[in-house]
């Protein structure tokens, strides 16, 4: 908890003192909709998507977190260039529940698909900041890949997330990126919806608390 409250601490430094046009967090999943509305509603690319969806989801629609591990591993084994351990279950279960709007305990299409449009976003980042194709981000590239994934970090915030996230060496691999990302982006948009007047600085009160730290 300690490291949530100093992590937590950044988090409303970085938002609440930099230009709002340079961090733009992404915007939550749209709400669950019955799937009548979908068939009626999406687009040709959405309900492609949905199909695949369907295929990795299973018969009730849901990704748990033992399901995402799987996803997300089975992907990235196709991507050599991509230096990783591999996601564990407590990650996923970390993105999952960051990213559950409806508190289902799994992810829905729309929540998924929100997920997924980030970390190929993220992705794209990695892969271009990744200067020496290393598979990994150096220390040196970390603060420039940060920001062009919308998070200009200040130097508390990016050394505690060193610490949290690298290797003594001060490398972040790819699951520890994008678990990093996924976090600092929920976060910074709980952060955002608790600023109700856009002030930069917030009254929370135990809930709220609670949500703001659970994503760290």
């Amino acid at each position: 908890m300690n490291f949530a409250k100093k992590f937590l601490s950044g988090v409303i430094d970085v938002v609440s003192n930099i230009d709002p046009a340079q961090f733009i967090p992404s915007e939550p999943p749209p709400p669950r909709r019955p799937a009548v509305y979908a068939e009626q509603h999406e687009s040709d690319e959405e309900k492609q998507f949905r199909r695949v969806f369907q295929q990795l989801a299973g018969e009730d629609m849901e990704v748990s977190p033992c399901e995402l591990m799987n996803i997300m591993n089975r992907i990235i084994s196709k991507h050599g260039d991509l230096k990783t351990d591999g996601f564990s279950i407590e990650s996923c279960r970390s993105m999952v529940a960051v990213m559950d709007s409806d508190s289902t305990g799994k992810l829905g299409f729309h929540e998924f698909k929100h997920l997924w449009n980030n970390v190929k976003k993220w992705q794209g980042v990695y892969k271009s900041y990744d200067a020496d194709g290393s598979g990994v981000i150096g220390a040196d590239e970390l603060p420039s890949a940060f920001t062009a994934a919308g998070f200009p970090l200040n130097d508390y915030l990016f050394n505690m997330i060193i610490r949290r996230y690298s290797d003594e060496s001060g490398n972040m691999d790819f699951d520890n990126y994008i678990g990093c990302l996924v976090r600092l982006d929920a976060m910074c948009r709980a952060f955002k919806t608790l600023d109700k007047d856009n002030s930069g600085t917030i009254k929370v009160n135990v809930q709220e608390w609670l949500q703001l730290t659970m994503y760290s």
